[in-house]
């Protein structure tokens, strides 16, 4: 009896003991995916203009923002009309460009336009709404549905994490006083220009420099391989945004833009371009790098605001 009634309080010791354990040696970036989702708002949308296209319809000007928490893309559901109530009736409006353009917008970020066409004559396309033969009344609210992903670019699982969403505008609640490209900064959201990351198989990534050209920037990379194996390192072709709010860069799966290959205990030196218009300033790099594993990409906002 004696070794029985030992033996029930070690037991239940070790049981404790096991979940303490369990609890503290969760998977890395289990809490962090639990959190992202915590208190998020998927996106959001201000109205900063209606007025009529040329053709004599309404036509509701947008700024969309990412309120997720994480590193988001969102879409409007293609094939699907916005659905204006107005007057006590409803219209669908079948003209709706409200996209991030393909690209992940860092979480705090707000934007109004993005770039479309084709990599070789690329256009800029402002997000907006137009509702054919609508009127707006006082009472006037849009409807648009959208679908969104947070979270790292994965080319193995791209619609990982996809939230499906409305948008519910009052067209009466017009703001024209916007700051792009930030809602509000946050510590630690942005990086310095300089800053090393961190990429796959320990891979050194910086960026060494950046210069205006004629129609845009040229960005300098350099990574360092501190291993014993060559390896590739892909980061795409960064998009930026600034203070006009348009994500500019045509976008591509960041996996099949060529980088060249990085030798062991070597570095490797290369650029990338984007189209931006010499007046537009207060610029942010809406950076991926693979990382973790191939073809897995994490983002950074690299600040460089005073190029």
């Amino acid at each position: 009896m004696i070794v029985k009634k030992v033996l029930v309080p070690a037991l239940l010791a070790y049981t404790l003991f096991i979940y303490a354990c369990a609890y503290i040696v969760l998977p890395e970036g289990l809490e962090a995916s639990d959190a992202a989702g915590k208190g998020s708002n998927g996106w959001s949308a201000v109205v900063t203009n209606v007025g009529k296209s040329e053709a004599g319809d309404l036509h509701v000007d947008i700024t969309i923002r990412n309120e997720t928490g994480d590193w988001s893309a969102m879409r409007a559901v293609e094939g699907k009309p916005a659905v204006l109530t107005s007057g006590g009736k409803t219209t669908n409006c079948d003209t709706v460009y409200v996209s991030t353009g393909g690209h992940r917008l860092a979480p705090g970020f707000q934007m109004r336009g993005y770039i479309t066409g084709t990599k070789t004559e690329p256009v800029t396309q402002l997000i907006y709404v137009e509702c054919a033969g609508a009127e707006a009344t006082p009472d006037s609210k849009l409807s648009i549905f959208y679908t969104y992903v947070t979270g790292q670019y994965n080319y193995y699982e791209q619609d990982k994490n996809e939230v499906n969403d409305k948008l519910e505008i009052d067209l009466n609640e017009v703001v024209t006083d916007l700051a792009y490209p930030l809602i509000e900064q946050a510590d630690g959201l942005t990086q310095e220009v300089d800053a090393e990351i961190v990429a796959l198989n320990k891979v050194v990534l910086t960026l060494t420099d950046v210069q205006r050209t004629d129609n845009g920037l040229q960005f300098s990379w350099e990574a360092l391989n501190p291993g014993e194996y060559p390896t590739y390192v892909h980061i795409g072709n960064p998009p930026v945004i600034g203070l006009d709010g348009i994500l500019y860069g045509f976008y591509e799966t960041p996996d099949i833009v060529t980088v060249p290959i990085t030798p062991a205990g070597a570095k490797a030196e290369w650029s990338t371009v984007v189209t931006v218009p010499q007046e537009v300033s207060g610029l942010y790099i809406m950076l991926s790098v693979e990382t973790g594993k191939a073809r897995l990409f994490a983002n950074y906002a690299v600040d460089i605001t005073n190029k």
